[in-house]
């Protein structure tokens, strides 16, 4: 049975509508939910996820103003767009499937080593995606040998230029706060399935780093086994923010959900503009890990699991 909540702060601390909402993200991206289908009703959601109706309404807010969705009265919520990749790889070469992020990680865990190079603003999309590919592993789906992943986020969230209040033209410091609890929330996300898929045994070797860097993420970055890049921008745009409290904040932020990427694949033309492109950007990464990070800085910290053994770095910060 399920018992339905109305405490928020019962619900993961007041953070329970971004796993929501972070999941239904997944699936309209993946097109569970194509464009233009309509969301399952607020009381089926409540029921699937075992929460409050107000949780959902809160998610469904935060679809709204990043523009996934629109709510009708009567009707429900309409997705909008999916998250699209643009490819600049041959298309003989790629399934006739739509290319998504959710695809291209799916892939890539499908190998016996998976490595993972990722720069990003917070880690909230790399966790729920990691999180499906941790069930594909237990439902014994894929069964990976080796795992590494190495994750640079900026180190001051204070010193970034965004998200910040529109009103009066003045800063506000709830959404600096908001953005640091997100950020803590899903390295400490990775940090756990990386850490449960080692110590459960089911996969041999585990490996994971979080660095800082003191830059402001203008774009993400993902370089999958050594041979696929991902490039984004982090378009700023003004739009409503949900605080842990309730209340909505007018906000200059940047998006990184829903946002598109390029991909670029490293082939046997090393003078492709794929693999060019692929090249610098994986040097561009390399460059950052070795000169400009500081991984005592921030959230997140190390850690590395093979077999038996286990060491995990600082925790959350």
């Amino acid at each position: 049975m399920t018992v339905e909540r109305n405490d928020e702060a019962g619900e993961a601390g007041g953070h329970e509508f971004l796993r929501v909402a972070e999941e239904l993200r997944a699936r309209m991206a993946d097109g569970f939910y194509p464009v233009d289908s309509y969301l399952p009703s607020q009381t089926t959601l409540a029921k699937e996820f075992g929460i409050s109706r107000d949780t959902v309404q809160r998610a469904l807010h935060v679809l709204r103003g990043e523009k996934w969705i629109e709510s009708r009265q009567g009707k429900g919520s309409r997705v909008l767009r999916n998250r699209h990749v643009q490819s600049s790889a041959p298309r003989a070469s790629r399934s006739r499937r739509q290319l998504t992020l959710e695809l291209l990680i799916a892939e890539a865990f499908e190998q016996p080593e998976v490595t993972l190079d990722i720069y990003t603003l917070t880690s909230e999309t790399l966790s729920a995606y990691l999180h499906m590919q941790a069930g594909r592993i237990r439902a014994g789906y894929i069964a990976p040998r080796r795992i590494a992943l190495r994750l640079i986020l900026p180190s001051a969230v204070d010193a970034l230029p965004y998200p910040r209040g529109v009103r009066d033209g003045k800063d506000d410091e709830r959404l600096r706060t908001r953005l640091r609890g997100i950020a803590e929330t899903y390295t400490a996300s990775l940090h756990k399935v990386l850490t449960e898929l080692s110590t459960e045994k089911l996969v041999p070797s585990v490996e994971y780093e979080f660095r800082h860097a003191p830059v402001a993420p203008t774009f993400k970055l993902y370089v999958i086994n050594g041979t696929e890049v991902l490039h984004g921008p982090y378009i700023p745009i003004v739009r409503p923010v949900m605080l842990d409290t309730g209340e909505e904040v007018e906000a200059v932020d940047v998006l990184g959900l829903g946002a598109t990427l390029t991909h670029h694949v490293r082939d046997s033309r090393t003078d492709s503009p794929g693999a060019t492109f692929a090249d610098s950007m994986t040097k561009w990464f390399e460059a950052m890990w070795e000169l400009l990070t500081d991984e005592a800085a921030g959230v997140g910290g190390t850690g590395e699991a093979q077999g038996d053994e286990a060491r995990t770095g600082a925790g959350m910060g």
